[in-house]
């Protein structure tokens, strides 16, 4: 029809608001609507806006002009409410679909992996396979649901069904293999996928440049990369990008090629938004937050991927004051937040322990989504950031809600019982957990112990403890030790915890001596306190609290000659305790501050009503 085709020429042009008003004029003149109308509408009106609301009043027109049974317009808006991040009205529309195609069951097992929600993805395509044969799209969807559930076993049997229907030679699955091989096998197997490829294409090295990364072979990525500034494989933009995101640690190393890699997208020309997000990033987490920053003001017209990975940038360093006022300035921009960046402000809220504006948040949350959000790793954000902020009962109420609960949601809720000293419950929710069939990690068992030593809990401590190699088979490491060290210690059996660390094949460190000299201190255990002492001054010589701790020990045991020395030894080597930052939130602003702090611009009123408060008797 000609009235779609010219719409769509103004849409591939970029003209979307030009495309809008010719959707007007085309509904005032009483031109007929097909079955291609409205799927170019949804994607005008998506790059407008992504909104459900809008979403939903295109579905509404379109059913009311009789193509709420149409094929390809229920696809679409599958598609774009999978694109609102709204995966409850996307099975909705797929549910009461008359007759589904390939496409149907592929963008709705996309839309499920794409969120995080693997087991409905697992689902809907045991349940596809019963009507219609898999294409190579489908494959590579399932491949990256493998990746995401670290599932090689899943990952050779859906390699399998490839080969059984002929889809191996398609270059993009082939790719797809060579992802899973890098996350999940062995050098040798994923070296041997890769020659395995006909048809290498820029993304089949840009993987090989990534898996050596990946393992730390930071020779073997630049060699590769310097067979691509030969001449042999075109230099894109893309490997640029990958090659930038790769260097993302503290190693000098990694910091120089950073930099190289810097100067190099700007000689090449290669040089747009995307890789300076990608630079931007890259600085943040090498800790140069200052060349992060300077980089983020440098880029004129600042996508929500740009504004996301600046406040992201923030909260990695502990900045969360900025990212904080990043987020202010992107809607003073008049841009509307992405589920990414609600997420980074929920986060920093979080550490803020700004319940009220954290609260804010979810109502907005609310609004737009209803009470059930259906992206589980936001609801897990929201219940951590109620119960950081103290709100134990909104986050199991956030618990409750989650549609999906993965491991990682069980565990946080788990440790949120455990901080708030409420271990019975937190153990109650672990055997909910197991009767639910979801398998524990070995972070859900450092919440356990962790909740088990700070409520006493020492029998079911130990038996969590015992358990983790005995039923579940996983290696207890540092962490647990130091946790099941210090639940001994909280009850009385000091010599128990000191004989564990004894045995111990890890290498100790501060954390686990620490603390075995906190419950010697008060059980009155002085010769190991001493012992433990030394050690944790071995390990981290330049920490004044460790110094505190010991010259109290020496002190209760009248040893001041030694006591004198440590003195001499803080004073020598001018050793200061870093102050820590408290907050508060008052009338929806945060207020942060120090011990001695005098830098807040009512000081003189806070400490007139000190004093008056020490006055009351």
């Amino acid at each position: 029809m000609l009235w779609n085709s010219i719409i769509k020429s103004q849409f591939d042009s970029g003209l979307f608001q030009s495309a809008i008003m010719l959707y007007k004029n085309m509904r005032e003149v009483g031109v007929e609507h097909d079955g291609f109308t409205f799927p170019i509408l949804n994607h005008v009106v998506m790059s407008i806006c992504v909104d459900v609301v809008y979403a939903g009043m295109v579905h509404c027109v379109g059913i009311r002009m009789g193509f709420g049974s149409d094929l390809y317009f229920c696809n679409t808006m599958m598609e774009v409410y999978a694109k609102c991040e709204c995966l409850g009205h996307a099975r909705k529309v797929f549910d009461e679909m008359p007759n589904r195609d390939l496409v149907s069951w592929t963008s709705m097992i996309s839309a499920y992996v794409n969120s995080g929600v693997i087991v409905c993805a697992l689902n809907l395509f045991e349940g596809m396979r019963r009507v219609l044969e898999p294409n190579s799209v489908t494959m590579m969807a399932m491949l990256q649901a493998c990746c995401v559930t670290e599932d090689l076993v899943l990952g050779r049997l859906i390699q399998c069904l490839v080969v059984k229907n002929g889809l191996l030679f398609d270059v993009g699955l082939q790719n797809w293999f060579l992802r899973m091989y890098s996350r999940l096998g062995g050098e040798d197997e994923f070296v041997r996928v890769f020659s395995e490829i006909d048809c290498k294409n820029v993304v089949s090295w840009n993987i090989l440049i990534s898996f050596y990364f990946s393992v730390g072979d930071i020779v073997k990525a630049v060699d590769i990369f310097k067979q691509i500034m030969s001449g042999e494989v075109p230099l894109i933009i893309d490997t640029l990008t990958i090659l930038i995101s790769a260097t993302k640690t503290s190693e000098s190393m990694c910091l120089i090629l950073g930099e190289n890699l810097h100067s190099l997208a700007i000689k090449t020309g290669l040089y747009d938004s995307i890789l300076r997000t990608s630079l931007l990033d890259m600085y943040a987490k090498i800790g140069e937050l200052d060349n992060s920053t300077r980089l983020f003001n440098e880029i004129p017209n600042r996508s929500i991927i740009t504004w996301g990975a600046m406040m992201s940038s923030f909260i990695q360093n502990g900045h969360f004051d900025e990212a904080v006022d990043i987020f202010s300035q992107m809607q003073a921009a008049g841009l509307k937040p992405s589920l990414g960046i609600l997420k980074h402000l929920i986060d920093a809220y979080a550490h803020l322990g700004a319940l009220q504006l954290g609260r804010g948040i979810h109502c907005y949350l609310i609004r737009i989504h209803g009470l059930e959000i259906c992206n589980t790793h936001l609801e897990t954000s929201l219940m951590n950031m109620y119960v950081r902020c103290g709100s134990i009962a909104s986050a199991r109420k956030c618990f409750d809600l989650i549609i999906v609960k993965d491991v990682v949601a069980w565990t946080s809720m788990i440790e949120g019982y455990g901080a708030h000293g409420q271990g019975i419950n937190a153990l109650n929710l672990y055997h909910h957990m197991m009767s639910e069939e979801v398998a524990p990690n070995s972070v859900t068992f450092l919440s356990l112990l962790s909740a088990c030593s700070h409520s006493g809990l020492v029998s079911e401590g130990c038996e969590i403890f015992y358990s983790m190699r005995s039923r579940f088979n996983i290696k207890p490491d540092l962490e647990h030790y130091t946790c099941f060290v210090d639940l001994l210690s909280r009850s009385t059996r000091v010599r128990e915890a000191f004989a564990i660390i004894l045995r111990m094949t890890n290498l100790c460190d501060g954390r686990i001596w620490g603390a075995l000299m906190g419950a010697c201190r008060v059980y009155g255990d002085n010769k190991i306190a001493i012992y433990a002492a030394h050690r944790l001054l071995e390990l981290e010589p330049d920490n004044v609290g460790y110094y505190t701790l010991l010259s109290n020990t020496q002190a209760s045991v009248g040893q001041w000659h030694e006591v004198e020395k440590l003195r001499s030894v803080v004073y020598e080597k001018n050793l200061v305790k870093k102050p820590g930052w408290s907050f508060i939130e008052l009338n929806g602003t945060i207020h942060g501050f120090v011990s001695g702090d005098r830098s807040h611009c009512k000081t003189d009123q806070i400490y007139d009503l000190l004093v008056y408060l020490n006055r009351i008797e």
